[in-house]
């Protein structure tokens, strides 16, 4: 039986295969786009940018907020799916 399913699915073999790299590009954007890493260092920025005196305080508050906040989507992306 495995060899006549092969022999009449051969023709659907391209689709799997597109569909299989298609998987790999979702995932692979996915890893890219909840990366905490990113906000993380950031927010590191925005601190030091504040310290220096670079921007002022309503300044930092609103893009804390921001980052806080893209960083809590991250967590519950990751907290749903899984850590890759």
């Amino acid at each position: 039986m495995g060899l006549l399913t092969q022999i009449v699915t051969l023709p659907l073999a391209p689709v799997r295969g597109v569909v299989w790299v298609m998987d790999r590009v979702l995932e692979a954007a996915e890893n890219e786009y909840y990366d905490p890493e990113p906000v993380q260092r950031e927010l590191a920025e925005l601190e030091a940018r504040l310290l220096s005196g670079e921007i002022d305080e309503e300044t930092f508050d609103r893009r804390e907020d921001e980052l806080l906040e893209q960083l809590e989507e991250i967590r519950a992306f990751w907290d749903e799916r899984g850590r890759p």
